[in-house]
């Protein structure tokens, strides 16, 4: 480990902005907090993204991370304990300055912070306490901050911290256990689980906070008094011990925003109260890393969105960095393809209504690389198509490849008037490239087609061949940098795939 001292700020903001390059569960929306008077800065649930680089990405969020010092040996990380890399880490301070002057030149528009386990793990959830308590409170900041947390930290540092944060998110990593103690043997799924519960369970508090005061304003029930009264006692004797060391009255007050919230909401409820992680939280899972099926990964995905009520699982090809028996050799491809098909299948857990059990079974454990997910499940199950646009159901128009949640909304309205012909589901947003394989409208395909899996299939991935090597090609994890020229185009410039699955 090659720790410098003494390093100039600008020198500490590459080292910890490219170490936080892997994680890929970075996300910036979900919230909607409009600006304030007197407070720095927005969150809206539209997305806070606008600034666009060369490439097509949307650069929003200060992505880097509070130190890539880390007490722990993760096979996989780069920034693992016994790697010889530069080691840095900021200050509370620093990372505010950062985000305060970076804000002021528009180069972003919130925070996303993570970190190697600097010393503890409470020691590393005190330091973002402290950064971001400064950020809120001090500066005032009132953009987006999604922050990571640190699996074996104390339950109240992690409470307070998500009072102050919009998102938060805890990386799975391996899907089987098996595999995280191969790789990762200090870590274990239960540790992981213990903290997303957690966060639910205080998401889940704070809604049911928020409905008995939009019930009842300004009223506050009889169980909230005597659980609010049963927290000040226990944290009066801190506060009695924090006042015989604070300078001053005000800064005794601004020790602690949780302690406010209570005091203050003792005597009623109010609106503008503080929210716990408002934007929910998220996880990330390695692809590749270890030899686990896209069954496996997609079961655990929608077992996490059931059972924890999680926003996002996010997936993230293994990029090999370290060189070791247990993990690919150092000359093997990312693969982007599949994490690119695993992406899609979640997309169609989430708004599309399928079940992992019939998107992959244990007898075809692993996605077609070559047609999406979608299309794979339509070409066997060929005993439900075609389907009759003019009269079917918004679930079954959902399950035909090229008809997206719009479109097929879309559809469902346009039937009031009648549907002429196929330019006019082109104009809906139906992708009839796939869509005609599968659909027939007043009875009538689009095109001859026989009914065939082996047909079908070839004339799917002959369409797809393109697109396929583009995205198997494709390495973006390089980060960028904030010292860079980024070249900025006009964003009406840049060709964006919105094709539906």
């Amino acid at each position: 480990m090659i720790i410098r001292e003494n390093l100039p700020l600008e020198e500490k903001l590459k080292i910890l902005s490219a170490a936080a390059r892997y994680d890929v569960s970075c996300t910036s929306s979900g919230v909607n907090r409009k600006g304030e008077k007197g407070a720095l800065g927005n969150a809206a649930s539209c997305g806070i993204c606008h600034s666009f680089a060369a490439d097509g990405r949307c650069i929003s969020l200060l992505k880097v991370l509070l130190s890539n010092e880390c007490v722990f040996d993760c096979k996989y990380c780069m920034n693992r304990a016994s790697n010889d890399i530069p080691r840095a880490s900021f200050t509370p301070e620093e990372l505010c300055g950062l985000t305060i002057e970076f804000y002021r030149r528009n180069y972003i528009e919130g925070l996303f912070l993570s970190s190697g386990v600097l010393g503890t793990p409470d020691h590393t959830m005190e330091l973002f306490y402290r950064t971001l308590y400064m950020l809120r409170h001090q500066y005032r900041f009132n953009g987006y901050v999604h922050v990571k947390t640190i699996p074996g930290a104390d339950g109240e540092l992690i409470r307070r911290v998500g009072y102050l944060a919009d998102r938060m998110s805890v990386n799975l990593e391996i899907s089987s256990q098996e595999g995280l103690k191969k790789l990762a043997p200090h870590k274990t799924h239960s540790r992981i689980l213990t903290p997303i519960r957690q966060i639910q369970n205080g998401i889940i508090q704070d809604r049911l906070e928020g409905r008995r005061a939009d019930a009842v304003p300004g009223t506050i029930g009889m169980n909230e008094r005597k659980e609010q009264s049963l927290l000040l006692r226990e944290t009066s004797a801190a506060y009695e011990t924090e006042k015989t060391t604070a300078p001053d009255k005000a800064a005794l007050d601004r020790y602690d925003p949780y302690w406010q919230y209570l005091v203050r909401s003792a005597q009623t409820v109010r609106r503008d109260r503080p929210h716990f992680v408002p934007s929910g939280q998220s996880t990330q899972m390695i692809v590749g890393a270890v030899p686990e099926s896209d069954y496996q990964l997609v079961h655990t995905a929608e077992a996490l969105y059931r059972n924890y009520d999680l926003k996002r699982v996010f997936y993230s090809a293994y990029v090999p960095l370290n060189e070791d028996s247990c993990l690919p050799a150092l000359d093997t491809k990312p693969p982007l393809l599949r994490e690119h098909r695993l992406y899609q299948a979640d997309w169609l857990l989430r708004f599309y209504g399928f079940q992992a059990g019939e998107l992959l079974t244990e007898d075809k454990p692993n996605f077609n690389l070559f047609i999406d997910p979608k299309c794979d499940w339509a070409v066997r199950h060929l005993e439900l198509f075609p389907v009759e646009i003019n009269t079917a159901g918004y679930a079954s128009l959902l399950r035909v490849p090229g008809i997206g949640v719009k479109s097929a909304k879309r559809i469902l309205y346009a039937r009031k008037h009648g549907i002429p012909d196929f330019t006019a589901l082109k104009k809906m947003g139906v992708v009839l490239k796939r869509a005609h394989y599968f659909i027939t409208l007043n009875g009538r395909m689009m095109y001859p087609v026989k009914i065939d899996e082996t047909c079908i299939t070839h004339n799917l991935i002959q369409s797809e061949q393109k697109k396929n090597w583009q995205v198997a090609q494709d390495m973006t994890y390089h980060q960028l940098s904030l010292f860079d020229d980024f070249h900025l185009v006009d964003p009406g410039e840049i060709i964006h795939d919105t094709t539906a699955p």
